[in-house]
């Protein structure tokens, strides 16, 4: 047998025993470690924060959700559905072969001998150019970047000094998320980093089971093999089921994980995928990107953290796939992605329209937009990815005058009277159906910009500028569209302004008209 496989059993002999010996009974026992400054590991000392204006106006970011688990083709959370051998079938009410799982055992193999570890050597990322990606992203007219970090599968897409599953050591061999901030930096984009290890611990326990029939029935998967449990981490309590682990081992193990992520690469933005991670544990981590921010920044905190759960204005608050029925008094934003989360083949892409949409939506009620642009296994877009992008850069191009830097108006905007009433919130994207009958504002240096979401097919009719109008006291004194120099003509009522349509639209997408007052 190799004697290196020896030298690595009696280190990571040592390193379990080490582990046993020092294990922390409690938080309480945790050694967190954070940078000096005003911000305390506390509810009320969180509450300083002050959303920086880069991020109020930047209002559209671009995310690259992006890692191994695109390989197989499969769509997000391949990693873990690896190792569900049956599923229920909702119709059925039955149980049946998973469809991941059967792909996986044809491809690949049996998941006790090869698992997700095998999976990773093969992402290779041979196409991937971000300094050509960026370009494309800023010319579509995202302001800022974000990479992941680590997803679920508790692979690092960073040169980390703590944990071997990294993509400097492993798959492309390269500093994934140093690369990809380089990049953002040369086109003057902000750049931030998500990080999903914190759901990890528990997602991934389903490694440590087997099949309950057929030839393979109780043989164990690879991840109750020892010498892999540094990626699919050791059994869990059987109490420890949540989104978040209850054990404080691996509380501590978060914690220095994206600890060294803040402290190599200083991000404007981080993102957790959950509510505020361990209670304790994620108030010093955020106290302490926050402080090491801060001394980074001359005393001035332009640190957003962000992360799925109402922020009491001690950070910005998340919203996967969703957005607000209404404007709100704090900033906020949506996540989501411009298909699935990882690449599937076949998927179905939302739309230039429906993204322009959802993006105006969103900044009339206070929020930005951050969506994830599908990356192949191989690191580059697809063709109608890519024309996707160039329509929505031709759209911010004319009318993002009306969307960066700008603020809320007194009301977000008017719907049609059978609009569906939808709870904001979460997961309620698909719910949401945009006519040329719903109206948005957003307001920045005086003038008011008024949006239609969609091609007028008749005169447009905005009630909340009625001469009489509660909301508006000012007399306007002249409206045009962004991007046409057609004259507009206009007409106020007291009860409402009505724009004509116009005869030439300068964009397929929706339209932006800019509302003058006198002084």
């Amino acid at each position: 047998m190799n004697p290196r496989f020896f030298v690595f059993l009696f280190t990571l002999s040592l390193q379990v025993l080490v582990c046993f010996s020092s294990d922390p009974k409690s938080d309480a026992d945790l050694k967190l470690n954070m940078a000096e400054g005003p911000f305390k590991p506390t509810d009320e000392s969180l509450k300083q924060f002050k959303t920086p204006d880069w991020f109020r106006d930047a209002k559209f970011g671009i995310w690259a959700h992006w890692g191994p688990q695109a390989v197989p083709r499969q769509g997000d959370w391949y990693a873990r559905q690896l190792y569900v051998s049956d599923e229920l079938d909702n119709k059925t009410g039955l149980h049946k072969p998973a469809k991941d799982y059967l792909d996986h055992l044809k491809r690949y193999g049996h998941p006790s001998k090869s698992g997700y570890k095998d999976i990773i050597p093969m992402w290779k990322a041979e196409k991937w150019n971000p300094d050509e990606l960026m370009a494309l992203y800023k010319k579509a007219g995202a302001k800022y970047f974000v990479s992941m970090g680590s997803h679920h599968d508790n692979f690092f897409l960073w040169n980390s000094n703590i944990h071997r599953w990294n993509a400097f050591n492993m798959g492309p061999k390269k500093d994934v998320v140093g690369l990809w901030q380089k990049a953002a930096q040369k086109q003057g984009l902000r750049f931030g980093v998500s990080e999903h290890l914190g759901a990890s611990y528990t997602w991934f326990q389903v490694s440590h089971k087997s099949d309950t029939t057929g030839p393979y029935a109780n043989i164990g998967y690879d991840g109750n093999d020892p010498q892999y449990q540094d990626l699919y981490h050791t059994r869990a309590a059987s109490n420890d089921t949540g989104w978040l682990s209850i054990n404080p081992v691996w509380h501590q193990q978060w914690y220095d994980s994206i600890k060294e992520l803040i402290d190599n690469y200083h991000p404007d933005l981080l993102y957790s995928d959950s509510g505020l991670p361990f209670g304790d544990v994620g108030r010093t981590l955020i106290a302490h990107y926050y402080n090491q921010n801060i001394s980074m920044h001359g005393g001035n905190l332009e640190a957003v953290y962000t992360c799925k759960e109402k922020a009491d204005n001690r950070f910005v608050r998340d919203l996967e796939r969703g957005i607000m029925d209404t404007g709100k008094p704090y900033v906020w934003q949506t996540d989501t992605s411009i298909g699935d989360w990882f690449y599937r083949t076949g998927q179905k892409y939302k739309t230039s329209t429906e993204i322009v949409d959802m993006l105006i939506d969103i900044v009339s009620k206070n929020g930005n937009l951050l969506i994830n642009i599908v990356q192949t296994p191989e690191g580059d877009l697809e063709s109608d990815m890519l024309i996707t992008l160039d329509e929505i850069g031709a759209w911010t191009s004319v009318n993002g005058e009306g969307i960066y830097g700008t603020r809320p108006w007194v009301v977000y905007g008017e719907q049609p009277k059978d609009a569906a009433i939808i709870q904001g919130g979460g997961f309620n994207e698909s719910k949401i159906k945009f006519t040329a009958k719903d109206i948005r504002f957003t307001t920045k240096n005086g003038v008011l910009y008024a949006f239609a979401l969609g091609i007028p097919t008749e005169d447009l009719q905005i009630y909340s500028l009625g001469s009489q109008s509660k909301l508006n006291s000012k007399i306007i004194d002249h409206v045009s569209l962004l991007g046409t120099d057609e004259i507009v003509r206009w007409k106020q009522t007291g009860d409402l302004l009505v724009i004509t349509k116009p005869s030439v639209v300068p964009n397929k997408s929706a339209l932006c008209y800019k509302i003058t007052f006198l002084p």
